[in-house]
């Protein structure tokens, strides 16, 4: 019968390819049927590699439509996400590329990505660097963040990167006593920043980049954007620089 020799060739073929037109499932009647799944389980365990192929195939598109998803989204939220005016920006502000890091004082993957960014930005010297607060991880973060922002607002931008820094090397309670303490061991008016952590401001700048962050559905951290790119969770320095080198390429 032809569809004996016909169904483990067209078996493979459905599914590398995708549906195979020319066989109709609904044109064969019980038997056929029946000694169709057979040659289809005797073809699938001779054959497993098939299986892992499609199985390959199959994730390959779908981080290929993800990634496709998650360009949208960038393109959508950029000036959000580039130039919302409060952010905390360093690196090179006049770098032809941003990176956008969505953290989390109380990550320990955060924590593990300071030095990562560190040597980017160093090694690569035109990479623009924000930093987007984006407290997830209980009441400890929202302290956290809080007193980093009312920093900022108190004793600008060099206080801030102080503060956030001591922020991710600290790793005891977090408490207005702690939080004032380091304020203090870096010279700061710790009365003025705790005074402004519950200020409309700072609640507002929380809020914003929550809602940015839900609508780039953004579960955790840290998440980077680089140039159009999200990439969401942890990643080494040079597995950055290739991403950045692949989106200045993307731009000719």
């Amino acid at each position: 019968m032809i569809l004996r020799h016909a169904a483990p060739a067209l078996l493979g073929l459905s599914l590398i390819a995708g549906p195979v037109q020319a066989l109709d499932l609904n044109a064969m009647n019980e038997a056929e049927k029946a000694e169709f799944g057979a040659q289809v389980r005797e073809y699938l365990l001779e054959n497993p590699e098939v299986i892992i192929e499609a199985i390959n195939i199959l994730e390959q598109r779908n981080a290929a439509a993800e990634a496709a998803a998650d360009k949208d989204l960038v393109a959508a939220n950029a000036s959000e996400l580039f130039d919302d005016g409060f952010s905390w920006v360093g690196g090179n502000p006049d770098g032809d590329i941003t990176l956008v890091e969505f953290m989390d004082y109380r990550c320990g993957y955060c924590r593990r990505a300071i030095p990562e960014v560190a040597e980017l930005l160093e090694t690569d010297g035109n990479i623009r660097l924000v930093v987007k607060e984006f407290p997830i991880l209980g009441d400890a973060s929202v302290l956290s963040s809080r007193f980093a922002i009312a920093t900022k607002h108190v004793a600008g931008d060099d206080a801030y990167r102080q503060v956030h820094d001591a922020l991710l090397e600290f790793s005891g309670d977090v408490s207005d006593v702690t939080l004032r303490r380091i304020a203090d061991g870096l010279g700061l008016d710790s009365d003025a920043i705790i005074a402004a952590m519950d200020s409309d401001q700072v609640t507002e700048e929380i809020a914003q980049t929550r809602a940015l962050a839900q609508r780039l559905k953004i579960t955790g951290t840290p998440t980077f954007v680089l140039g159009t790119e999200m990439l969401r969770g942890y990643l080494k320095a040079d597995q950055m620089q290739e991403i950045a080198d692949g989106v200045r390429a993307e731009r000719g």
